[in-house]
């Protein structure tokens, strides 16, 4: 069934990643190589609805590396999640004999795909990019990486402040229920306490320890708060009433999802590439390319989607480490 493929799609979907240029680089270059045409589908699932194909070439991804965002573009579509909506786009690849799809994004590009195919048959592998790096049955997605250190970055700088001024800071992250980028920039941006979902922190008890540790003359303290939990400014607010002392917040927003993807990144995503065309080769459909350890493997959608097995000992295991070395 695999040597019937000639032609694939690839596409970018949901929110963009640090190291989906790279995804794409090596998906078109990798199926040139193996013979294939490869189109490449402009703004996820709406365009592909619209009909927004470009043919590529290995010259088509040249310099794109090093870059940030998507060349392809990306766009969120509810039309899409639409029996209607779906029916365009599987009239879209009919029409441009297109035989399986690589989607590059997250949980919800992963159950759209789901109901493309149940629907109406249409075949794909996944590619994970997403920064929150939540998706089951792998270690790490695309962007993850970047995403942290983009944060880490600005702590550090915050720190410089937070230091001089001898103030509070409620720092806001990404994460709505992943705590993956709050616990990874916490630790490594050596912060006082750490806030996400999950996290059991009582913040009378977090007040009291703030105002011990002014007593003994840590006048400054760096809080690292993930979206999902609260949000810094309500968070700040709360400690204020608690403490008397001056708290700040920020919100450090899409600068997490954008910048040049790091080392780890730019390789993550330009083996999960590859192996992606090898699925489609193979005849696989339905997975998702994921990394567990050293090694490369396919998991069902279904899976990466509703079997989020992140390691919540890790995170809480993290979080004391921080605290004890906060201290």
């Amino acid at each position: 069934m695999g040597d019937k493929v000639k032609r694939i799609g690839v596409l970018t979907s949901g929110g963009d990643a640090p190291g989906m240029n790279a995804a794409i680089r090596s998906v078109v270059r990798k199926a040139v190589f193996e013979g294939l045409e490869v189109f490449g589908i402009l703004r996820g699932y709406e365009g592909m609805m619209n009909g927004e194909l470009i043919e590529m070439d290995s010259r088509s991804v040249s310099n794109i590396l090093g870059r940030g965002g998507t060349m392809l573009k990306t766009a969120r579509s509810k039309e899409f999640m639409t029996g209607e909506g779906q029916a365009r786009a599987a009239q879209v690849l009919k029409e441009n004999a297109i035989d399986e799809l690589i989607i590059i994004g997250g949980n919800g590009s992963f159950k759209g795909a789901i109901d493309f195919y149940n629907n109406f048959g249409v075949k794909s592998i996944g590619i994970p990019g997403t920064i929150d790096n939540d998706l089951g049955h792998t270690d790490y997605t695309v962007g993850a990486h970047t995403s942290v250190d983009t944060v880490l970055g600005a702590v550090d700088k915050i720190r410089d402040t937070v230091t001089s001024m001898e103030r509070i800071y409620v720092i806001e992250v990404m994460g709505r229920e992943e705590p993956y980028i709050a616990v990874m920039a916490g630790l490594a941006g050596g912060a006082e306490e750490i806030l996400y979902p999950g996290s059991k922190v009582d913040l009378d008890q977090m007040a009291g320890e703030i105002q011990k540790a002014e007593k003994r003359g840590k006048r400054s303290w760096l809080i690292i708060l993930s979206e999902g939990y609260s949000s810094a400014f309500e968070m700040a607010k709360k400690i204020r009433e608690r403490t008397g002392y001056s708290v700040r917040g920020v919100t450090l927003g899409h600068v997490q999802r954008g910048g040049s993807p790091n080392a780890p990144d730019r390789v993550l995503a330009s083996i999960m590439g590859a192996r992606a065309v090898d699925a489609v080769i193979e005849g696989e459909h339905g997975k998702m390319v994921a990394i567990q350890g050293r090694n490369l493997i396919l998991v069902p959608y279904e899976k990466a989607c509703f079997e989020r097995d992140k390691d919540q000992q890790l995170h809480a295991g993290l979080y004391s480490l921080t605290k004890l070395l906060a201290t």
